[in-house]
């Protein structure tokens, strides 16, 4: 058993969104250290992780995806 918890949060296009946003990553990198994955190496594992993004999803055509800012993996190389 693990206590999991999953985000998934939008914040406002400005320079207080942004702030908020990166803050919040910053939090979550700061855990990971204390973070697990599950059944790492095994082929049902499911690495734990936290992205920071640019969401475009709600922009007029041409629509545009999700880009990447910084990315966290939990990998502790347990086999």
């Amino acid at each position: 058993m693990k206590y999991r918890v999953r985000l998934d949060l939008s914040f406002a296009p400005s320079a207080e969104g942004e702030a908020d946003a990166r803050s919040l990553m910053a939090y979550a990198k700061n855990l990971s250290s204390k973070a697990v994955s599950i059944n790492e190496g095994e082929a049902n594992e499911e690495i734990a992780f936290a992205d920071l993004e640019i969401c475009r999803h709600d922009e007029a055509l041409p629509q545009k995806g999700c880009e990447g800012l910084d990315r966290v993996e939990i990998r502790k190389g347990v086999r």
